[in-house]
């Protein structure tokens, strides 16, 4: 099944909501150590066609850059007295660190935003980007506002927003074609890290969308006639004891 046509199944199959659901992916690593921070997933990836709705951002900024922010789309643009005001205040930092999706920060602020504000920030992978002095602020709202980040943290199986249920199937298809193609440029074996991916709305079922890296590979070389032979084997293998299999009919047990 291809992505678009497993995003209309998983559309056709979720009831109707009074709400527009997001639409999700549920993504399944496997050997991968990701108790070694090195091999985690943190990366920002470019949707192209967006979430389908706005993305909050805020900026911490003054003077030009704060004028400019505001000019520029940006939900809340804090000033170096807020800054202070936050310091004291964790339960403020928290919600709104819950309510913007990006922070953008003038490295200016740097410090002491990672002093005051970083150990709730930090924790929400929502440390600001920094604008040097001469950057302009505008294009780095415009990048945001398309802009997700994928992060596994230490567990194998993670979740993200690609889109919502309004946006058209081919739209959908692409942003999580982006996603993957992400997730195997940053993944330490590519592909073969992927044990699945899944797309589904907020209240509906689960539709696989990538087939399990083991799956691809026994079927790789194996005639089309056979290919379903061979998964219903590597199935019945996966829930019995048996150690290891020489060969089954014509099909080389390296194809296996």
């Amino acid at each position: 099944m291809d992505i678009e046509e497993a995003v209309k199944q998983a559309i056709t199959e979720a009831p109707a909501r009074k709400f527009s659901e997001s639409v999700d992916l549920a993504i399944n690593l496997h050997n991968i150590d990701l108790a070694q921070p090195g091999n985690r997933v943190d990366v920002e990836v470019i949707l192209p066609h967006g979430l389908g709705k706005p993305t909050k951002i805020a900026v911490f900024a003054a003077g030009e850059t704060a004028l400019r922010a505001k000019s520029a789309g940006a939900d809340r643009v804090i000033s170096a007295d807020e800054i202070k005001e936050l310091a004291g205040n964790k339960r403020a930092v928290r919600k709104m660190a819950d309510e913007y999706k990006f922070f953008i920060a003038e490295t200016q602020f740097m410090p002491v935003i990672g002093k005051s504000l970083g150990s709730i920030l930090g924790k929400r992978g929502k440390m600001p980007t920094p604008l040097p002095p001469t950057q302009d602020v505008t294009p780095q709202i415009q990048r945001l506002k398309n802009m997700i980040r994928i992060r596994s943290r230490d567990k194998p199986t993670f979740h993200l927003t690609v889109g919502n249920r309004n946006m058209n199937t081919k739209e959908l298809a692409e942003n999580i074609e982006a996603v993957v193609v992400k997730l195997e440029q940053t993944l330490k074996d590519g592909r073969h890290n992927l044990k699945s991916v899944y797309v589904k709305t907020t209240m509906g079922p689960s539709i696989k969308v990538v087939q399990m890296a083991a799956e691809t590979r026994h079927t790789a070389h194996i005639p089309e006639w056979k290919v379903k032979d061979v998964e219903e084997l590597v199935e019945m293998i996966g829930k019995s004891r048996v150690v290891a299999v020489v060969g089954v009919r014509e099909i080389p047990a390296d194809n296996l």
